[in-house]
């Protein structure tokens, strides 16, 4: 009974829908991205298909800031792709506080990679996020 409504939390949260569906582009690019219906729908869609248009402008800014910490060819693509989506909503989804999406980011990373890798997750995001987005009140 635990885990099926531990599998329904998972379900329900748009972050781990939004990481399910960028890993699933990233392995077929050719793929159609359909979306679940959620109460959320519009702000999935908004950040799947938006860290995708904006991927070289979310990369060139990880090449920069993150040069040291990321290895392109070591580092997990689930957890480039947690990355790569909680840097496009510093960048564009303003109405959300950065420790909002790092908090929801850290949630989300509970299913998809073990608790070692969390705190580098914790470590990068809050790195990042002190570059791309100006600072909040």
């Amino acid at each position: 009974m635990e885990t099926l409504i531990s599998e329904a939390k998972s379900f329900n949260n748009p972050r781990v829908i939004i990481i399910q569906k960028l890993y699933g582009y990233y392995l077929n690019k050719e793929s159609n991205i359909t979306y679940p219906k959620h109460r959320y729908k519009k702000f999935i869609k908004d950040v799947v298909l938006g860290t995708i248009e904006r991927h070289d402008l979310i990369k060139d800014l990880m090449e920069k800031k993150l040069k040291d910490d990321i290895n392109e060819n070591k580092t997990e693509l689930i957890l480039k792709l947690m990355i790569m989506a909680a840097i496009y909503e510093f960048m564009f989804v303003h109405k959300n506080p950065v420790k909002v999406v790092i908090t929801e980011y850290l949630k989300a990373a509970d299913y998809f990679i073990d608790s070692s890798k969390k705190s580098f997750l914790n470590a990068i995001l809050d790195k990042i996020s002190k570059s791309s987005r100006f600072k909040e009140a």
